[in-house]
């Protein structure tokens, strides 16, 4: 599997980045007090397929986990930091924030993006959690380039919001995309000398996807064995593009959903 993409391929993936975030855009409209989470899911599933694309997400299988994921969007609420299912029973509530993650195929090729939605009417500190988290992947953005390196993304990142005290996950990081969901090379949003140097090139497409916390960065796994929250409880946002490296900096393949 080839970690660079031809100049045919990221135009594909641009096209099918485009109907994502549609679909995601679909998915924050109905994404609003009293709403099911599975309201939200069949408004995203509903868009992708009848614009001639397959979510990624839905069915998707992981090494130890027994069942396939269930929906077609990631729907985390508060505390819970990624992977969360869509339910009838699971409704959204005034105060809630809310994580939609979501992934397709189009023309045998894979995107993947990210938005937290506030619900209503929260505490500053919250509403500051949300808008530093969208701000440090902005931040993180900025380094890409050819020959720059996966570590200066994470430091981009960290930098920004270490001093604001905020948890940065760290079991959960970003990655490359396009061949498959989730490819080569792993991308932390802080500094991980652990993993070997990765140094960007043209024709990488890339997932960057900062996972904060208003508290502890430890997660843990719920019994449905998809859902990953917070240790401690604490409220967590996240954002998420796919973007192509390119000499000079980098091409947006999923455009912001909130702009």
């Amino acid at each position: 599997m080839s970690l660079i993409k031809t100049s045919e391929e990221i135009e594909a993936l641009k096209e099918g980045g485009i109907i994502l975030c549609h679909a995601l855009q679909q998915a924050m409209k109905v994404c609003i007090a009293g709403a099911s989470t599975e309201d939200i899911d069949l408004a995203a599933r509903t868009y992708m397929e009848a614009h001639g694309a397959k979510p990624s997400f839905l069915g998707y299988k992981i090494k130890g986990v027994t069942n396939p994921f269930p929906s077609t969007v990631c729907i985390s609420i508060n505390d819970e930091v990624v992977h969360g299912t869509a339910h009838p029973a699971r409704i959204i509530k005034e105060g809630d924030i809310v994580g939609l993650d979501i992934g397709c195929w189009y023309k045998g090729l894979a995107t993947d993006m990210a938005t937290t939605v506030i619900v209503g009417q929260v505490p500053e500190k919250v509403s500051a959690l949300v808008a530093d988290t969208r701000e440090s992947l902005v931040r993180g953005l900025s380094t890409i380039k050819a020959k720059k390196t996966v570590m200066d993304i994470g430091a981009a990142i960290e930098d920004f919001l270490k001093p604001k005290k905020y948890g940065i996950v760290k079991d959960l990081v970003g990655h490359g995309v396009g061949h498959a969901v989730h490819e080569e090379p792993p991308i932390p949003n802080y500094r991980e000398r652990g993993y070997a140097p990765v140094i960007l090139k043209t024709g990488m497409v890339l997932a960057i996807e900062p996972m904060v916390t208003l508290g502890d960065w430890r997660v843990q796994v719920k019994s449905d064995q998809w859902t990953i929250i917070t240790r401690d409880g604490s409220l967590a946002a996240h954002f998420e593009v796919t973007i192509a490296v390119t000499d000079s900096g980098h091409d947006l393949i999923t455009p912001w959903p909130d702009v």
